[in-house]
C-alpha cells in the first residue's frame, strides 16, 4: 500500500510500472539497460472519490491519456529502484495536490470611492472630447 495521507492509501496493484531505456547522457549504460520507470495509473477505474478524480485529471494535464490513464515517467537516476521510488513519490504528490479543495472565489464589488473615481474620469474624458468638436454652422 502506498500511503498518500494517513486516511488514504492506494494499493500498489492499481499501479503498473514498466522499465524502458532512458534517453540522454549516460554513455553505453543508456544503450544497454532499461532504467527509466513508467508508472501507469487508471484514474477512472480507481477507488478515489469522483471530485478527486476530476481534480487529478485537471492537474495531470498532458500526462493523462485519452483513455484516462495517468503516465508518469521517471528517468532522473541511473538505477531502476531509485527511478521507481521517484515515480511513486511524484504520483503520491500529485494525488495529495488533487485532494486539496480549491478555495471558492468570493464575488467582490467595487468600493464607493472607486465608483466615484470612475464617474469622475468618464466626465473628464467627455469634456475633452466635447472641446475637440468644432461647431460652425
Amino acid at each position: 500500500m502506498i500511503e498518500i495521507t494517513p486516511s488514504l492509501q492506494i494499493d500498489e496493484r492499481e499501479l503498473k510500472i514498466d522499465f524502458v531505456r532512458a534517453s540522454g547522457p549516460g554513455g553505453q549504460n543508456v544503450n544497454k539497460v532499461a532504467t527509466a520507470a513508467q508508472l501507469r495509473f487508471a484514474v477512472h477505474a480507481s477507488m478515489l472519490p469522483p471530485e478527486v478524480k476530476e481534480r487529478l485529471t485537471h492537474l495531470a494535464g498532458n500526462r493523462i491519456t485519452s483513455e484516462g490513464v495517468l503516465l508518469i515517467e521517471a528517468k532522473r537516476f541511473r538505477t531502476q529502484e531509485k527511478n521507481r521510488e521517484d515515480a511513486i513519490e511524484r504520483f503520491a504528490e500529485l494525488v495529495r495536490k488533487a485532494l486539496v479543495k480549491p478555495k471558492a472565489r468570493k464575488k467582490t464589488k467595487p468600493t464607493k470611492t472607486a465608483k466615484e473615481e470612475r464617474i469622475k474620469e468618464k466626465k473628464r474624458r467627455a469634456e475633452i472630447k466635447k472641446m475637440r468638436q468644432s461647431r460652425e454652422w
